[in-house]
Order: structure tokens, then sequence, then C-alpha cells
């Protein structure tokens, strides 16, 4: 059997290590990071994408190079040609993907091959074993891991100009430029009509969402599952609780706003062994008949107010993923490249608070680009 060839970097430099030892401190982000996660671990799992598992052709990089290029392209919020000149000036980046200091970085081609390589090869399914791994590895090198799980999501806007859409479409054009996108609601804001009533009034958007379950006391994303604009909070709640079961956390109790108020979600919990702290509804506790009962003492249980006490840490998750990582708006276009932004943006939220909890690094800015 031929043996595994990949593109051989940082070897055979005049410079060595010495102007990283000086000028990388060994405190860096990028250093603990390159620490903490076993790499190899990643080569071995993205291998299948590779034509004869990378034992035939031309070799490739290491698959864990571009998966640690992509990670930087979303922890430092730059586009795939900006990564690519991040890395060629960056010392710490250079350092963190292994090349030589005077050695050039893998291009953004590249960068988009390895994309299109998880997209038509790899699936979700791939996604989910990548942030999979890093739950894992996180638990293994002693991140504490809490009861509670926050359950909610967030949308994400298409990179689209829907009027252009719309007037294309019109004009006997080609469909949606964004096939998997759909309109869905951002949020109801309360207003009062003319007459002076309470009118709810949604807001729309134009995208998809990203819909996550995330551990309370390690704030680390566990599971996430991805849908169009319309797609219901309520009804991804099993897949969510499903993907959670395989990673073996001490799971007690669920905790989401009133959108997962649904019965079957709290008999799933029930069936499961696991408290309910979905939030409820006021029909459900304001009801003139006996078997509002059941939900007031819901109302009342410990796990109930806890969850809900906690359940702020997702939304502020949301915050630095949007704020830091391009969350607000599509990078790609189509469903499969929407999961790719919506996982990676977790992994990297996930990576920046492994470091932080196991070492006490914070992650410091953006990245600074020549010119």
């Amino acid at each position: 059997m031929a043996k595994r060839r990949f593109k051989e970097l940082g070897t055979g430099s005049f410079f060595g290590t010495l102007v990283y030892d000086r000028a990388v401190p060994q405190d860096h982000f990028l250093r603990q990071l390159d620490r903490l996660v076993n790499w190899a671990v990643y080569t071995e799992m993205l291998l299948r994408l590779y034509r004869g598992g990378a034992e035939v052709g031309r070799p490739p990089y290491n698959p864990s190079v571009m998966l640690k290029m992509l990670l930087l392209s979303y922890l430092y919020g730059l586009s795939e040609r900006q990564t690519e000149v991040y890395v060629n000036d960056s010392l710490s980046a250079k350092w963190f993907l292994g090349l030589a200091v005077d050695e050039a970085g893998p291009d953004h081609t590249s960068l988009t091959i390895f994309k299109g390589r998880i997209v038509e090869q790899g699936g979700e399914a791939c996604l989910l074993e990548l942030l999979a791994e890093i739950v894992w590895q996180a638990h293994e090198q002693g991140v504490v891991f809490g009861t509670v799980q926050l359950v909610d999501s967030t949308h994400t806007v298409a990179n689209v100009n829907t009027r252009k859409d719309d007037r294309r479409q019109k004009k006997g054009g080609n469909g949606p430029r964004d096939r998997g996108a759909h309109w869905g609601v951002k949020h109801t804001k309360r207003s009062r009509d003319a007459e002076g009533k309470v009118v709810r009034q949604p807001e729309y958007f134009y995208g998809y969402k990203m819909h996550t379950s995330m551990n309370a006391e390690a704030e680390m994303i566990t599971s996430v599952v991805v849908t169009a604009g319309n797609g219901h909070d309520g009804k991804q709640f099993p897949k969510l609780v499903e993907r959670d079961e395989g990673l073996g956390l001490p799971i007690g109790s669920y905790a989401g706003d009133r959108g997962y108020d649904g019965g079957e979600n709290h008999y799933l919990l029930e069936t499961k062994g696991l408290h309910s702290a979905l939030r409820l509804n006021d029909y459900r506790t304001k009801k003139k008949d006996k078997n509002k009962e059941i939900w007031l003492d819901l109302l009342q249980s410990e796990a109930y107010q806890e969850g809900q006490q906690v359940r702020y840490k997702i939304e502020r998750k949301y915050g630095e993923g949007k704020e830091n990582h391009g969350l607000r708006r599509c990078r790609y276009l189509g469903w499969m490249r929407y999961a790719i932004q919506a996982y990676v943006t977790a992994m990297v939220l996930n990576l920046k608070r492994m470091v932080r909890l196991l070492t006490g690094t914070p992650f410091k800015g953006r990245a600074t680009l020549a010119g």
C-alpha cells in the first residue's frame, strides 16, 4: 500500500525556529490552542475526503493544516483571500500552521477546494464529527461540563439582495440566487396602533437559522442543527437532544425560551429522565382547569428556576458570534455552505472558551492586514 504523502512544511529554512522563539510569545493564544488540541485526530477524520486517502496523486496539504487555516479565517473574521494574506504576513499564524518563517502558506484556492471537499464528500456528518471532537477533547483536558443544557436559535441573513432577486424573477429570470434560504421571523415587536391597542409586529429576514445546544457551565456549544429561515425552533429540539446524547455529558435538564414549549418536547425529556426548564407559555399556567397543576409544579421546580436563570448565556454566545466572527450574514450561498459557516463558527467559539478555561489566555482582537 502506498504511503500517505503530504506537502512537507517548515523544513529547510535558514532561519530555523529562532525567529518564532523570539517573536511569538509562549503564552500567545495560537500557541496555547496548538498545545491543547490533538490535531492528528483531525487528520485521520478528514482523510476520507481525499481521493485514495491521500495515498495517490500529488501530495496535498495535511487536512489538519487546512482545517487550521479555515479556523483562522473565522477566528479573525477574514475572507479566504484575506486569510491567505494574513497567513503570509503573520508570524504567529505561520507558526500555527507549521510553516517556516520564509515559507508561503496555502493559497485561498486551496482553502476553497478544502471547503468543497466537505460539501461534496463530507456533508453535515463530517461537520458533526469535527464539532463533537472538540467537545470530547475539552472534556478530556479537564473542562467541567455541568448538568444544564441551553437551547436557542439565531438567524443569519442570506448573502443576496432580495429586491434584485424579486425583480429578476418577475422578468422571467432564474430562481432565487440562494435556493436554500427562506423567509423567517427575526422577532416580534409590541406596539400600539392608532386606536391604542397593543399589536404584535413581526420583523422578517431572508436566510438561515442556526439552532444550538450549549452547556451552561462550560459555555461550550455541544450540538448544532441548521435550517432555512422558516425552521421552527421547537421542532429542532429532538435533534439537538439526540446529538447531545452521544457526547457522554452529565446532562440533567434543558432550558429554552417559549419557542420550545411544546407538549412533545416536555414529554421527550420525561421519557429520557431529564428535567424540563423550557419556558412555559402563559396559557399553560393561567387556564381555569385542574390540568394546569402539573405546569404550576414545573414552574416552581428547582431545575426550572436554575435553567431560566442561566439562559442568558446562550444569547451572549450568539452575540459573540455575530459581533466578532461574521455570523450576522452568510459568507456563502446554499444550505450546506451555510452549515460550514455555522459549525466552524461554533468550533471557533468553543476553542476560544477552551483555551480561556484551561490556560487563562484570552483571545485578543482581530488580525491586522498589511497594505
